[in-house]
């Protein structure tokens, strides 16, 4: 069979014998084109803001305000008539579309140096066209349709991305289209017996709890991007949300997935577990859309917690804090949310939130829920995960703190993605990066990127703030996750890129992961050769070109043209 040859397409509807959805969402609004939100709940610094600013702007400030569209123009669509044509009769006319405002909504990801492109590139690199399919019978046309034409394909989900993973490049081909999968937002199925639920790849998280709330259930995924991110981009960049010790990471969740590439279909996982072969999930769980479109969702669900129970502590020091939620998680003790910020972190939050003197040391938080939903059900697993966990940590040195903390921070969990603009408004930078380690090698991967990003920001004449907290825990290892805050340089593009590169460099070296849960898009690239290997990259390069023989999803992303080929 040539691997090139336009596949038989399927029928418009799932051999599952769907003829339509389930259940639809509300609509959801889009970000902003320029900083994060849709702009309904503006960020605004709190009182004890000011003397942080006051911390890391001791000089002159560079400021960079956000400027108006008219002063920002896109480069012009390059895509032929005909081919916009032929793509608008798989999808609809409407649905096919070149209009500026809305090639403006899909320019790429929101990481801080994408925000700095809005604010300072003079021309701002747009997609050519943005392509809306309803259905995975009309993605696989169009995938279909652009390897035939040669079209460059991007997926895009909620455009949350911060590695770059959704960023307009064209690769060799000589225009490119975004495929906003906002339209396929649906709940397909579910099976209240085996406790699972099919949705289509561009439903939000908010419109995911909202159709399984419906019917008493949750998913339980909650990461930082969680009212704008997709469901299929969770899958796509292996998600790990706010609650993943109780609730897993994505790719625990995922008991099946249905992928269009520009070569055909698969459909992947039938069972709870199987022999047949490896598992070919796993070549789509974090692939990115560089290997194809990722449709439908299917998950496994839970009911709706009964009971939940907050706690908050503080340790001494960050070694004593760590080694209380080592014990705690190799013990099999599972809170919902488990957290661990160190001393820069506590101190920071505690003066955004105005009580300064009120915490010391390193702040945990904890959230335990009971599932039982019978009439009655009291909160005895709650309880005992509470108690269980409140017995080790005070073994370790930990002080009682009572709920409050841990409420205040679940209240403004989702929030912390807009302050990055108010910063920027000002001339601070705050940016995050994120990685994993064993617990043997965890103070080590800490200090190590630590010293690499204060290092390379002092090197810029400014005086950075790093703060750091765990947040995934594992019985071998754990999350750690950075904050960074400095002034900005009148060149803060590369500031943030030598910062950045020093960090990467740092956790590779330390033996840590380049990254636990951002996933790679086209920042991290160059830095996976050193963590699987030429043979890992020569892997995922056969798989692309087995699958994309034309090299037309997501040019740049994973793995690039021509890489250990």
């Amino acid at each position: 069979m040539d691997a090139t040859a336009p596949p038989s397409l399927p029928p418009e509807h799932s051999s599952r014998g769907e003829t339509g959805p389930l259940a639809l969402p509300t609509p959801r609004p889009r970000m902003q084109w320029d900083a994060w939100g849709d702009g309904t709940h503006p960020a605004h610094l709190p009182p004890g803001a000011k003397a942080l600013v006051a911390t890391v702007l001791p000089g002159r400030a560079h400021p960079i305000p956000r400027r108006p569209a008219q002063d920002a123009p896109l480069t012009p669509s390059r895509i032929a008539g005909a081919d916009l044509a032929a793509l608008g009769a798989i999808v609809g006319t409407a649905n096919a579309t070149r209009d500026d405002g809305i090639r403006r909504l899909h320019l790429g990801g929101k990481s801080t140096p994408d925000l700095l492109r809005r604010r300072l590139s003079p021309v701002q690199q747009a997609p050519d066209a943005v392509i809306s399919p309803a259905t995975h019978g009309e993605t696989l046309r169009v995938l279909v349709e652009c390897a035939a034409r040669g079209i460059a394909v991007v997926p895009f989900g909620g455009g949350t991305s911060v590695v770059g993973g959704v960023d307009p490049e064209a690769g060799r081909h000589s225009s490119i289209v975004v495929l906003d999968l906002g339209r396929t937002a649906a709940l397909q199925d579910i099976d209240e017996v085996s406790l699972l639920a099919t949705f289509g790849a561009g439903t939000t998280g908010p419109q995911v709890e909202e159709l399984l709330g419906a019917r008493g259930y949750t998913l339980g995924h909650f990461p930082q991007s969680f009212e704008f991110a997709s469901i299929g981009g969770f899958a796509a960049t292996r998600s790990s949300g706010q609650a993943s010790r109780g609730y897993g990471r994505f790719d625990d969740v995922v008991h099946a997935l249905r992928v269009a590439t520009p070569v055909g279909e698969l459909h992947l996982g039938r069972a709870p577990a199987s022999a047949a072969g490896p598992d070919l999930r796993e070549l789509f769980l974090g692939s990115e859309g560089a290997f194809g479109v990722i449709t439908e969702v299917t998950v496994r669900i839970r009911p709706v917690p009964a009971v939940t129970r907050y706690g908050a502590w503080t340790f001494p020091d960050f070694a004593s804090g760590a080694a209380a939620l080592r014990a705690l998680t190799q013990r099999g003790i599972r809170p919902t949310v488990l957290r661990l910020s160190d001393e820069a972190e506590t101190r920071v939050n505690a003066l955004m939130g105005g009580h300064l003197t009120r915490l010391r040391g390193c702040l945990a938080v904890a959230t335990f829920e009971t599932t039982a939903t019978s009439v009655g059900a009291s909160d005895d697993e709650a309880a005992i995960a509470a108690e269980a966990t409140q017995a080790i940590f005070v073994a370790h040195g930990a002080k009682p703190r009572g709920a409050d903390p841990a409420r205040s921070w679940e209240r403004g969990r989702f929030a912390s993605p807009a302050l990055r603009d108010t910063l920027l408004d000002i001339g601070v930078l705050a940016e995050t990066l994120e990685t994993a380690a064993t617990w043997s090698r965890l103070d080590a991967v800490k200090q190590a990127v630590t010293d690499a990003l204060t290092t390379s920001l002092i090197a810029d004449g400014t005086k950075p703030i790093v703060m750091c907290h765990i947040s995934h825990v594992y019985p071998a290892g754990a999350s750690l996750y950075f904050t960074v805050i400095a002034a900005l340089t009148p060149d803060p593009g590369a500031q943030w890129a030598r910062a950045k590169d020093a960090a990467s460099r740092a956790m590779l070296e330390a033996g840590a992961t380049i990254t636990h849960h951002h996933a790679v898009g086209r920042d991290h690239r160059r830095y996976l050769q050193d963590e699987i290997g030429p043979l890992g990259v020569a892997v995922l390069r056969a798989v692309k070109d087995a699958l994309d023989p034309r090299g037309i999803m997501n040019p740049g992303a994973l793995v690039g043209d021509g890489e250990a080929g």
